[in-house]
């Protein structure tokens, strides 16, 4: 058999392929599990949105092999989106790109920029494919340790100066996916500061924007005066609409880093589905009131799983956005040590903090993607730790 690739062989392995392993012996076994693993909606997309779908499938031009770029009509609701909800102006020709899904774009950016050797700087903890992408294409990962103690923001003053001279790339997740932190615009502010002095990318992932709770609004990193001439944003229908199983994101921001993700894009890629494409552009149309009928639900949620883990005496901040809780562990366990026992004595799955880097050691993520919520909780309270 033909030995694998390197890049193959060193991958580390994928974090929820081992946890859906184990939960299916679990399951196996009898157990009823309760699974508050992975981010994913467990509610229905609004039936507007399906409709929409419904109607634009039977037409057949959009039969036919997608825009690589996206339709304008879709990229032109993306900036009305944009404006009315950030106050950002995008020409929808140069400055947005459509994705299948904002994890394609994020995992393909560094094939435009990175060359071997090339420094990528990635959160740690972080959403797993940022440091994977930067290695396919064959770049050095420096890993940026986010700490409790700095509110999980990257402390940008801790990273030698000689690191980001190496730079070629910087990727952000705020609201952060696991930590649940988010970040204001001092700290974009003083990215965009060091992305122009040395010269690099600044990739802000802000998928998690329209998941927040008690009136607050998380910002995008595009606000901050100068960040469209260092980066992009990306951006997802995912979380927003409960449209994570429609694979339909976008890109936007500076439009020399646009071509170059569009460029990528037209060799290895496609388009998406034109009539998930016109789906979305009646999604982002009529966002406030979508997204607003979601959030009652995952608000609701948000305030049973804080009052639950404080009875239950879990040490925690309550998240300002995100479905997630990122949690302290119990002394005298490690990450895995922990989530695992949750599995195979009460059936319950969270995710251990280190399988999204090492900072992450020392804590598990809850997501509240699940009803049952308090239920899992009492079970939880019933671990012998």
């Amino acid at each position: 058999m033909v030995e694998l690739a390197e890049r193959i062989k060193n991958l580390p392995p994928y974090l929820f392929a081992e946890i859906d392993e184990l939960k299916q012996k679990v399951i196996d076994a009898g157990v009823d599990v309760i699974d508050l693993g992975v981010g994913d909606p467990d509610f229905e997309t609004p039936k507007e949105i399906v409709d929409k779908a419904i109607e634009a499938i039977k037409k057949p031009q959009n039969h036919r092999y997608p825009s690589y770029v996206g339709m304008i009509e879709f990229r032109e609701a993306v900036a009305r989106w944009y404006k009315r909800r950030f106050n950002v102006e995008l020409d929808p020709k140069t400055e947005v790109i459509s994705l299948i899904g904002s994890k394609e774009g994020i995992a393909h950016l560094p094939l435009a920029y990175i060359n071997s050797g090339d420094y990528a700087l990635v959160p740690d903890p972080g959403y797993p494919v940022y440091p994977t992408a930067v290695m396919f294409a064959g770049g050095e990962v420096y890993k940026m340790p986010l700490k409790k103690e700095n509110g999980f923001l990257i402390d940008l003053d801790s990273i030698d100066r000689d690191i980001f001279a190496k730079t070629k790339l910087m990727y952000l997740g705020y609201p952060n996916n696991p930590t649940a932190a988010v970040a204001d615009y001092n700290f974009y502010k003083k990215v965009v500061e060091l992305a122009k002095e040395f010269n690099f990318v600044v990739a802000s992932d802000n998928a998690y924007s329209e998941i927040c709770y008690d009136g607050y609004k998380p910002i995008s990193f595009l606000e901050v005066e100068g960040a469209k001439d260092v980066g992009i944003e990306f951006h997802s229908l995912s979380k927003t609409f409960n449209m994570t199983g429609w694979r339909i994101g976008f890109a936007v921001g500076n439009k020399d880093v646009i071509a170059a993700l569009g460029k990528v894009k037209t060799n290895i890629d496609s388009g998406i589905f034109q009539a998930i494409q016109e789906a979305g552009i009646y999604a982002l149309d009529n966002a406030e009131k979508l997204n607003g009928e979601i959030m009652k639900v995952f608000q609701k949620r948000r305030d049973q799983m804080a009052e639950a883990l404080k009875k239950a005496g879990f040490a925690f901040e309550t998240p300002k956005a995100t479905f997630y809780f990122w949690v302290d562990v119990p002394e005298g366990f490690s990450s895995k040590e922990f989530t695992k026992k949750l599995l195979e004595e009460k059936g319950i799955v969270v995710t251990p903090g280190n399988g999204f880097g090492d900072a992450g050691e020392g804590y598990f993520r809850i997501s509240i993607t699940n009803p049952r919520i308090e239920e899992a909780v009492e079970r939880i309270k019933s671990v012998a730790f």
